[in-house]
């Protein structure tokens, strides 16, 4: 069906103006439809590929999602920066995957599009879609990626809060592992002035140097590369940012995996922006390495997760 027609079908059936509520659908030069969210607290914008949540503005507010300035979008390629979905697992493949075929890191479910099912204003005057991923109807490549039969459904919900709710459920008659992450680029002033709060004395693996386990002490700051994996972390964080705090609570994630690349691996990624890295700072809600989730046959696993900003702590 060409875009269009595409376009016009998902604002007949699922676009409303309410005047202080509306969401719309619009193309784009990649010919991905994105969809435009705006209510009396927030506007948003979101990729129908990966259900990528690329926005989220808080009126009054500067941006808490960092975009780089150079991502490509395009059919079937990840974008740089704003909340890609890991899933069915985050990082390398491993083990528990078909090892015979070239496996995407960090899953397929980015790079997929994902289907609107519902969008509603809620009467708190929040704004919800509700987005559904069925491997049963995905193609025959990614069959062999996953071919075990699997349903997910996304919720967004959007307004002074950011709230996601990503939902596994296993349809097949077999056990599965289930790597995952939510793996949010937030927006920072100068990530060498930033800090992360709440993974003190949580072990974590280095990648940065082979994947040693090591202990956080105190604040986590930042002067290089860091790419890490916090285990067993499922309280509170708070990122303290030079202008702001973003506080992100969670559900059904047991892991928190912080990165940045730093300017050595920017420079090589090519998409990351200039001096991207700096305005930059991933902090992803996730389930992996040691903290994966084993999902028997017809059960269900939810992980949440919201984001709220507070500039009541602004700094001069």
């Amino acid at each position: 069906m060409p875009i269009n027609k595409i376009i016009d079908t998902l604002n007949k059936n699922f676009s409303y103006d309410l005047g202080d509520n509306s969401v719309g659908f619009v193309n784009t030069n990649a010919d991905i439809p994105h969809i435009e969210i705006a209510n009396a607290f927030a506007c948003a914008r979101i990729s129908l590929q990966g259900a990528h949540i690329l926005s989220w503005k808080p009126h009054n507010e500067g941006e808490v999602i960092w975009l780089s300035d150079d991502a490509v979008f395009a059919r079937e390629k990840s974008i740089r920066g704003g909340i890609p979905i890991c899933w069915p697992w985050f990082g390398a493949a491993d083990e528990n995957h078909n090892s015979d075929i070239a496996l995407p890191a960090h899953g397929f479910a980015r790079t997929v599009f994902w289907q609107v099912i519902d969008t509603a204003a809620l009467a708190s005057g929040e704004t919800q879609i509700t987005f559904k991923l069925d491997t049963s109807t995905l193609s025959v490549n990614t069959e062999e990626l996953w071919p075990t039969p699997t349903t997910v459904i996304y919720k967004v919900t959007v307004g002074k809060r950011l709230s996601l709710e990503l939902t596994t459920t296993n349809n097949s008659h077999e056990t599965f592992i289930l790597g995952q992450a939510l793996h949010t680029y937030f927006s920072v002033a100068d990530v060498r002035e930033t800090a992360v709060h709440g993974l003190d004395g949580k072990t974590y693996l280095d990648k940065t140097d082979e994947f040693k386990r090591k202990q956080q002490t105190g604040k986590l700051v930042f002067s290089g590369e860091v790419d890490r994996i916090y285990l067993d972390s499922a309280d509170d964080i708070i990122i303290d940012d030079k202008n702001r705090q973003l506080v992100i609570k969670k559900q059904g994630s047991e892991s928190t995996v912080v990165w940045n690349p730093w300017q050595a691996v920017a420079n090589k990624m090519g998409d990351l922006g200039k001096d991207g890295y700096l305005k930059m700072l991933c902090v992803e809600s996730a389930n992996a390495a040691d903290d994966t989730v084993t999902l028997a046959a017809g059960e269900s696993h939810s992980l949440q997760v919201s984001y709220e900003t507070d500039e009541s702590q602004l700094k001069n």
